[in-house]
């Protein structure tokens, strides 16, 4: 691979990981840049790396820029992608402001990696639940087709920043310290921002609700699902629905995903399509199945619990977890620009 000169913008957590998974994949780097909205000094994993103030004119020179990704009008890549562009950079946004445009490409590299040429300098990164699922699926849809989808998340709190994962572990800390049960006293009332984080408590509790409700009653993050898979397996006739669900774990999303396939299939078929998927871990065993504390800090999406369902044909539950700032977020938008030099 060529040598190459990446910003990436932004240094929440998604950005740290950013940064964390280019060292550890050793990126061809000639030359990096880091961005956000103001300057300082930072350190990773004992790594210095200086942060620059964002701009339009810090882009010269720039072959790949990874926006870490804020959505809605005043995201980061909304305000910069398109002169980052005009200077020459390929834009890997890991928002949602880009992801169902006709002109720009949704891509999961273990699934349609053949998009990215498509590009016109602009590529987006899908939803965190979505890329776990589709890689998931992929050679199951490959091979059957699939005819429907049925997801129910329990989603990390990281995938809603550092607030919430710190809003996680002091209601936990609170909880304890004060023995009085599962509830914290005047929850609603409480000053620090960390503890409303999430709008409601999440220690010992699950929230049924990530993202903003619509007019039908599903969520936003919900709708994603299925308008993000639609666009990456190229077919609107799969019939999809989701409940998405925030669960007091820091790190790693779970999904129950039941599934139907067009063609026939068998548990024997699905089982070593999923054996073969790239990019997955089947767990064959049923008493050996994924789990977020396991899965966290690596790069597959593991699967197991896969079953059939007795009473329809051809329809089946499996079990999936991956780390949700790694391939949901931070490893594919590198795993992109990796295909880029290719």
């Amino acid at each position: 691979m060529k040598k190459v000169n990446v910003a990436v913008v932004g240094v929440g957590a998604v950005g740290i990981e950013m940064l964390k998974v280019l060292k550890r994949r050793n990126f061809p780097l000639a030359g990096l840049k880091v961005f956000a909205r103001s300057s300082r000094k930072i350190k990773v994993d004992n790594d210095a790396y200086q942060v620059e103030e964002i701009s339009s004119s810090g882009f010269k020179g720039i072959d790949i820029a990874l926006f870490a990704g804020t959505e809605g009008e005043k995201g980061a890549a909304v305000l910069y992608a398109p002169e980052a562009i005009k200077q020459g950079a390929v834009v890997i946004d890991n928002g949602a402001d880009f992801r169902l445009k006709d002109n720009v490409p949704l891509v999961v590299p273990e699934v349609n990696k053949e998009k990215i040429s498509s590009h016109k300098g602009l590529i987006a990164n899908p939803n965190c639940t979505t890329i776990q699922m589709v890689t998931a699926l992929a050679q199951i849809h490959k091979q059957f087709g699939l005819g429907q989808i049925i997801l129910t998340s329990f989603q990390a709190t990281s995938g809603a920043g550092k607030k919430a994962s710190a809003a996680l572990a002091k209601e936990t800390e609170e909880i304890i310290k004060r023995n009085t049960g599962r509830d914290i006293d005047n929850w609603d009332k409480k000053i620090d921002s960390d503890f409303s984080a999430l709008g409601r408590q999440i220690a010992f509790n699950v929230i049924a609700k990530i993202g903003s409700f619509g007019s039908e009653g599903y969520t936003s993050e919900e709708k994603k699902v299925v308008n993000e898979t639609h666009k990456i397996f190229g077919d609107n006739t799969i019939k999809i629905t989701a409940t998405c669900v925030r669960v007091p774990v820091h790190r790693s999303h779970s999904e129950a995903v039941y599934f139907t396939t067009r063609r026939d299939s068998s548990l024997e078929k699905i089982a070593n399509a999923l054996s073969n998927s790239e990019g997955v871990i089947f767990y064959k065993e049923q008493n050996s199945f994924p789990q977020p504390l396991v899965c966290e800090g690596k790069e597959e999406v593991f699967v197991g619990r896969l079953r059939q369902d007795p009473a329809n044909k051809n329809s089946y539950w499996l079990f999936c977890v991956s780390d949700n700032l790694l391939k949901g977020a931070a490893l594919n938008a590198v795993q992109i620009a990796e295909c880029l030099l290719l």
